[in-house]
């Protein structure tokens, strides 16, 4: 049974379509809540059966629920305010990266973005309004002074390096960069 033929049966029976039970759900205290106590709800005074309540349920949710900001407005979020003077050092890295193979992606989060290789992540650019940490993922390698361990600062990267205000990316960096990636698309065996 497709989602149009659950809401028409639905129609049918309680002579209510999502709109009217958004509304309902609303004066309730239900929308956007969890999926149990609104199929309870419409189990109990509307007698839907599990697949007609929780289809009402999706059409509610998904109509109400707020919508999350795509990457392009997350990463201007990030690179906002006091953190907005990174944004050019994030993007000359990310043109640098996407240089070593079209398999180059980005997935941002609240407080860094991740470069991305296929699906494995490889380096992280994190902004503070007087630093920006670039995470790495190397392992096996050393840490030095300059590239320290990332243990306690993001588990899923082996490396850190931290810039502060006005300074800039140099080789070092670069190459730390290509070696992230270059990994990330190493076959591990075992």
């Amino acid at each position: 049974m497709s989602f149009q033929a659950y809401l028409d049966t639905v129609r049918a029976k309680t002579g209510l379509g999502p709109d009217e039970f958004r509304v309902l759900a609303e004066q309730k205290g239900l929308l956007g809540a969890k999926a149990a106590p609104v199929m309870a709800w419409l189990k109990a005074d509307y007698g839907l059966g599990q697949g007609h309540a929780m289809c009402i349920w999706a059409s509610i949710k998904a109509d109400g629920a707020p919508v999350r900001p795509g990457p392009e407005a997350r990463i201007d979020a990030l690179f906002s305010g006091g953190k907005a003077g990174w944004r050019a050092v994030y993007e000359g890295l990310l043109a640098t990266a996407r240089g070593y193979g079209d398999d180059v992606g980005v997935s941002p989060t609240d407080s860094y973005v991740s470069l991305v290789r296929g699906k494995g992540k490889f380096a992280i650019v994190a902004p503070g309004a007087s630093f920006l940490d670039i995470g790495f993922k190397r392992p096996g390698v050393a840490a030095t002074d300059r590239f320290v361990s990332a243990a306690g600062w993001n588990n899923m990267l082996t490396h850190r390096v931290r810039l502060a205000a006005g300074e800039t990316v140099d080789g070092e960096v670069l190459e730390w960069l290509r070696a992230s990636y270059e990994a990330a698309g190493r076959k591990v065996k075992g």
